[in-house]
Order: C-alpha cells, then structure tokens, then sequence
C-alpha cells in the first residue's frame, strides 16, 4: 500500500500548495496543528481532492480530527475506504 501513501502525499502537496515538501513526509508526522497550511478550508479541499483521486465519497459523519492527526491516520482512513465494500477497486 505503499503507493497509496505517495498518492495522499501527493494529493496533500497539492491542496497545501507544499511545492514538493509532503512527499518526505513519514507516517508518524503530525498534520493538524503541525502544518500551518491545513486549516479547516484546506481540509475541504484535501478531502475533495482525495474523493476525485480514489473516487470514493467521504460522508460527514466519517471523518473528525482524529483522520488529520497524522500522515499515518489519514492513509489509514484512504486504505479503509478503497477495502469498503462496493468500492471498484
């Protein structure tokens, strides 16, 4: 699942505008209250970009602060959507 993890880091680097810096990103590296960048807006946008990418949808009652803890928590969070059943992949 290690491609999934440079895809949410990717998808990260692009909805915070990191130029580059998400992809040395490990598991253990706090997001909320660790990049300034990701402030409630961004992770709309993180979310909506996470949505087109796996093509999954994200319901409100999904997610809290505990899904942005960490890299690890939000990959954790991308892997149990695309293994849900009545996922396409």
């Amino acid at each position: 699942m290690a491609d999934i993890e440079r895809q949410v880091l990717a998808v990260v680097d692009e909805a915070l505008g990191l130029e580059g810096r998400a992809h040395a990103f490990r598991r253990d590296m706090p997001l909320l209250g660790g990049l300034p960048e990701l402030d409630s807006m961004a992770v709309v946008g993180v979310l909506n970009l996470l949505e087109e990418r796996f093509d999954f949808i994200v319901g409100d009652d999904e997610i809290d602060g505990s899904t942005f803890a960490t890299v690890g928590t939000l990959v954790s969070f991308v892997e149990n959507k695309l293994t849900a059943p009545g996922h396409p992949f």
